[in-house]
Order: structure tokens, then sequence, then C-alpha cells
């Protein structure tokens, strides 16, 4: 009986294995609450919170002071919170720049300055060390003039550099037609608005906002809780509070069709494309979630997201594309984009738009999702590894009124979204038909592709709608020939052209960047018909040369001798061929009359300019005949003014050359010309 028994334990054993199916994955356990970490909040008798959160781990303390300022609108003054903190944080009535600079490094400490914000970070030893230079800075700031006026130039630097920045251009746009010009998350930076601010004005945002009854303390690292209330107290808790008058914020208008908001860079070979509208994503809401996983299916992803796979991998049309959904208890935004080549703009953006229908028409795939489900995991995972990420978890929480499980219960939200969630979150989020297309590129050969995805509206890069750049407008009494007749007899004449034998000039430039200064000087020699050499030195770079002598050109850099070829060669001989102007119309070159154009806000005359397989758009002023730019393409651009007679003949003493390999446009000064002087033919070798 006992043998039986055992037999048949077997027999139900071995069912019991049978109905396993090991060719499947065991299904994941439940997600359980997690333990974020514990943190201490109180608040001092002036209104400051204090968010403390205890790490013993490491002899290290850092102290954040948030401001709850809100969106807040800088109008004709814009750009003034840009450089608010530079200026603020720049010493205190008792301690000027480098004495505070000194004592902060003296403790290897961090102390910055925000317009909304004060951190600090140190070795807990000097914690009352540096909350004495924190707590300075908040009561005592000196706002020196010195580094008011620094702030403003560097912004202005910043400025010129955008201009050439695609990007930049394309955000600046976006801004404005999602939200507007007057809002505060429309407002553009100009010249003109930095120009405006006054340190009276930063000092009036001192004294607006920075009161402790809209301000957080977050304190997180080696410190104990009996500790904090001791040094709170003493260092904030004489802090007087304040009526703080915050702005309504305008919610922005949704977007009722698709446009296309175009800006026009002639000398772009890419165009940037942006799809963009405003979202109502606040966070706590059960639609963040899942849209953040929604987004790493579509475009937030890396490499294996649908639009990168299309329109890299597939289409090969872009080194990459990518969209983001934003989340914010105001105002978020949709964005998808990528920079595409000129040739296949149109169809990028027809695989943008198949993206987002798909996305919202079918459910995404069982792998998609749960490899969105495991990355959102997996990064909520990495992010309890910094120190900083309790406090941060706790000062959103107050900040978006979130329940006190919010974080704790992450895990088990992701777990509860279904792939139908996700289809009825594209559904409602994903708006194709009713979006702000941003492409700022070469309209001439990109706009007129576009028109099939809606009406085209064109911008400046300050975001001022302008003229069709594509229509041209032909002078009727105007040509080629009587384009370059006048500049040539603005110049001196083609007899006194004809003369020149050698020409050698040199100048100099001033790069400004990241708060220092480069000299950089640049002598030219040229030799009729077509010798010529680009020498500059750049401090810590050396010289570098750029050579055509008849036909064959190099480049000489770094000890080191490269053959140019191929359309470079081309691009060389344009600058090489000493006033080629006159040979415009001769074998070897071809030019075309395109019509008027504005430069600088005047009427220009604009003729395309071929050589072999280069072509460089000239811009003559219709009023004085003389070039005033040169759209080379990739070369860059260069702008020419300020043209002054030496020895009989004009040249432009200023020369602005913009260029992707430059951070920001740099303008030469001529200091000496030589005509006719003589040049050795060794120079050129």
């Amino acid at each position: 009986m006992k043998k039986l028994f055992i037999i048949a334990l077997s027999c139900l054993s071995f069912a019991a294995t049978a109905q396993i199916d090991r060719t499947k994955l065991p299904e994941p356990a439940p997600a359980r609450e997690i333990e974020i970490g514990d943190y201490e909040k109180f608040k001092l008798k002036n209104g400051l919170t204090v968010i403390l959160v205890e790490d013993h781990k490491l002899p290290t303390l850092g102290f954040t002071l948030s401001f709850n300022t809100g969106p807040i609108t800088e109008g004709d003054i814009a750009g003034y919170t840009g450089i608010f903190g530079q200026v603020m944080g720049a010493g205190t009535v008792s301690k000027p720049k480098d004495v505070f600079n000194e004592e902060v490094d003296f403790m290897g400490a961090s102390l910055n300055v925000g317009s909304s914000s004060i951190s600090a970070f140190s070795l807990s030893k000097y914690k009352e060390d540096i909350l004495k230079l924190m707590t300075d800075v908040l009561y005592n700031p000196a706002f020196p003039e010195d580094e008011f006026d620094r702030a403003i130039e560097q912004s202005l630097t910043g400025i010129k550099q955008s201009l050439d920045n695609p990007d930049a251009i394309a955000a600046n746009v976006r801004g404005i037609v999602n939200y507007g010009k007057d809002h505060p998350y429309g407002e553009i930076v100009t010249e003109e608005s930095l120009k405006n601010i006054t340190l009276e004005d930063l000092k009036q945002h001192y004294a607006k906002y920075f009161k402790p009854n809209i301000a957080y303390l977050v304190i997180v690292g080696d410190i104990t809780k009996k500790e904090a209330q001791s040094l709170t107290k003493d260092y904030f808790g004489s802090w007087k509070s304040g009526e703080v008058q915050k702005e309504e914020f305008e919610a922005p208008e949704m977007v009722t069709k698709t446009n296309i908001s175009f800006v026009d860079r002639p000398s772009s070979v890419q165009s940037v494309i942006s799809i963009s509208y405003p979202i109502d994503n606040k966070p706590g809401t059960p639609d963040v979630v899942k849209l953040s996983l929604l987004n790493t299916i579509l475009g937030g992803g890396g490499l294996s997201t649908r639009l990168n796979m299309n329109l890299r991998e597939d289409k090969g049309y872009t080194y990459g594309a990518n969209s983001s959904i934003g989340s914010s208890r105001y105002s978020a935004i949709f964005n998808a984009g990528a920079s595409v080549r000129n040739e296949v703009t149109d169809s990028a953006l027809t695989q943008f738009m198949y993206e987002l229908n798909k996305i919202t028409s079918e459910l995404v795939t069982e792998e998609e999702f749960e490899l969105a489900k495991n990355s959102a995991k997996g990064s909520f995972a990495r992010s309890l590894e910094g120190r900083g990420t309790v406090a941060s978890f706790a000062l959103n929480t107050e900040l978006n009124n979130l329940p006190d499980d919010y974080y704790a219960t992450y895990l088990q939200r992701v777990d509860a979204v279904t792939r139908e969630d996700l289809l009825e979150v594209a559904k409602k989020y994903i708006r194709p038909d009713k979006a702000n297309i941003v492409v700022v590129g070469k309209a001439e050969e990109v706009a007129s592709k576009l028109e099939p995805f809606g009406e085209i509206t064109y911008y400046d890069a300050f975001g001022n709608v302008v003229d069709d750049p594509t229509k041209v407008v032909i002078s009727g009494d105007v040509s080629v020939e009587s384009i370059i007749a006048d500049y040539i007899e603005a110049i001196g004449g083609k007899a006194a052209l004809d003369g020149v034998e050698t020409l050698e000039y040199s100048a100099n430039a001033t790069l400004n960047m990241g708060g220092q200064s480069l000299e950089i000087s640049r002598t030219v020699y040229q030799k009729s018909p077509d010798k010529f050499v680009d020498a500059t030195t750049i401090p810590m770079m050396g010289e570098q040369k750029q050579v055509y002598n008849a036909g064959s050109a190099k480049v000489i850099a770094g000890g080191q001798t490269i053959p140019v070829q191929g359309p470079q060669v081309d691009a060389l001989k344009y600058f090489a061929v000493m006033f080629g102007e006159r040979f415009y119309l001769k074998e070897g070159f071809s030019a075309e009359y395109k019509g008027l154009k504005k430069i600088g806000g005047k009427d220009a005359h604009r003729v395309d300019v071929t050589i072999g397989s280069f072509t460089a758009m000239e811009y003559y002023d219709v009023e004085t005949g003389l070039k005033v730019q040169s759209d080379l393409g990739q070369n860059g651009t260069y702008s020419y003014s300020d043209y002054t007679e030496y020895n009989g003949i004009k040249l432009p003493k200023k020369l602005s050359v913009k260029t992707a390999a430059l951070p920001v446009p740099m303008e030469f000064v001529i200091n000496e010309v030589k005509i006719n002087e003589g040049i050795d033919d060794s120079i050129f070798n």
C-alpha cells in the first residue's frame, strides 16, 4: 500500500510539472511600495520650510535655498533673470568677489546663486563657515557695477552666438508660436532688451522675491535633525518675511491647426525640424506616467525608438530623431524634432507625421511596452542612488501638492499601465493635425516642398514675421553686368584695380567667450592673378595658413601640410583671384542675378557666383553699390563694412566672419594695407 501511495505521489508530481510551460518566463511579481528614504520637514516662524535628509555615509553637506517665484514676465528687460545670479553672487557688502571666492575655495566648497535659488556644498566640518557665506550673500549682496557690466557684455556675445545656431533659432520661434511674445514662456532675449536692463532691475527682483515665506531650504548630508534645527534657526530665523505678489499664469491657447513657421538660413545645408504644441500635463495626474512610457517608445528612449529607427536607421535622413513630453504645474510642451539634410526635409516631415499618426491609431507592441516599462523602472532605481534624490522628491511633493506616497508607489503605477492606456493618452495628447511646425533652413531649397503640410509663415531669428524670402523681386533695369560695374566703380574703378599686382593687409579680431578674450591676428597676401595666402594666428594654437597657387591648394597647420581637394579648391579660388568680380562674366566663372533682399535692413542685390562646384551668394547694397555680404554655405558668412580708401582703392576695413567652426562671430579690423609693395613668390609655396 505504501508503495502504491509513493507511485501516486510521483504521478501527481509529474502532472504538476507537465503543466509548467518552461518556454515562457515566469510572470513578474507585482510591484511593492518601496522605501524611498526618510526625510524631516519643519518650518521656521518666518515661513521658511526646511526639508532635511540625513545621510552620514560621507562627511559632506549641501544646502539649497529655492524660491517658489512662479513664471516671471521680463518684458522689455528680457534676460535680466539670466544675469541675476552672476551679479548677486559676485561678493557681498563686506567681502569683495575675490575675497569671497577665496574663502569658498579654501574650504574646497562651492556656492552658486541663481534668479530663484542659492546653493552651497562643503565638508560637514565647514557647515557653519559655508552657512556664514551663504547667508552673507542672501542678506548683504553687493551687486557690483563692474560685474553687472561684465554679465551684460557676456550675454550680448551669447546673443550673437545664438543668431548663428539653428537650434537656438528654432527654440526662439517655438516659444513665440506656442505662447506669444508677451508670455513668460515665449519671451526672447535681444540686444535691445539686454541694453534696457539696469542694476536697479536686479535689486528690485531681489527685494521682491527673496523672502522666506516662499522659500524652501533643502539640507542633505552629514547632519542630525537637532543640529539642522539649531543652525537654521541661527542663520535664517531672523530673516524677515514679506508679501510676495506672484504673477497670474495665463495658460496658452490650444493650437487649432497645423502651421509651418519657417526661418530662412541661406547658408544651411541641413534643416532643423521641430513639431510642438503646449499640453496640460501636471505632475501627479494619472496621465503623467502613461505619457512618460509613451514618449519612451515614440522618441525619448534612445536609439531604438520609433522615430529614430525610422528616420535614422531605415531612411538615413538624420543622425538622430527624438521627442519629449514635458510635465509642469503651469504648462508643458510636446516636441519632436531632428536635423535633416535639405533635400529630404519634406520626406523627413512626412515620416514624422506617419509615426505620430501611427502611435495614435494602434496599440504599441508587447515588446515595446515591456522595454519601456523596464526602462522606467531602471531609471527610477538608478535615481535612488543619488544623495539628493529623496530631498528632490520631497520638494516636488511640496511644490506640486502630491500625495505623501507619490514616489513610494511609483513602480506600482508603472505596473498598472496597460497598452490600452498608452493608446488612450496618445489619442488625447499626440496631435499632428494641430501642431506648430518650426523649420530653420534654406528656404530657397526647402520651403515650397512644405506647403502640403500647412500654411507657411516666415520669421527671422527673433521671431518677427518677415516677407517670403523665396519671392524674388527683380529690378527691371538691373543686371549682373550693371551690379558688378557699379561695384567696381565704387571701390576705385577698373583701371585702378587692373593696376594692382600685389595686395597685403593685416587685421586683428578679439574672440570673447566664457569670460575670456583671445586676440587673433590675420594677414592676407595676394599676387595677381591668383596667388593667395591667408595666415591666421590664434593664441595657444599657433599659425594656420590657407594657400592657393594657380590651381593648387593646401592648408598648413600644426607643422603639417594638408592638400586641399574637391570643392574646397574652388572655394579657395574664390578668395584667391584678386578683385575676382572683374572676371565674373568670363570663362571659369558664372554669375546670375537673383533679385533683391534685405541685408541689415537695407535693400541689396543678390548675385550668385559659381566657380566649378562652389557657389557664393553675394549681396550688393542698392544705394552705394558696395558688396556688403557673401554667404558661402558651409564656409560661413562674411559681412563687409566701413569701406576705407587705400591708395585710391576702397577696401572694407571691417570683416565679420560667422562659421560653424567659431562659437561666436569674429570681427576683423584692418590695421595695415600694402598695395604694390611686392610679395616674394616663395610665400605662396
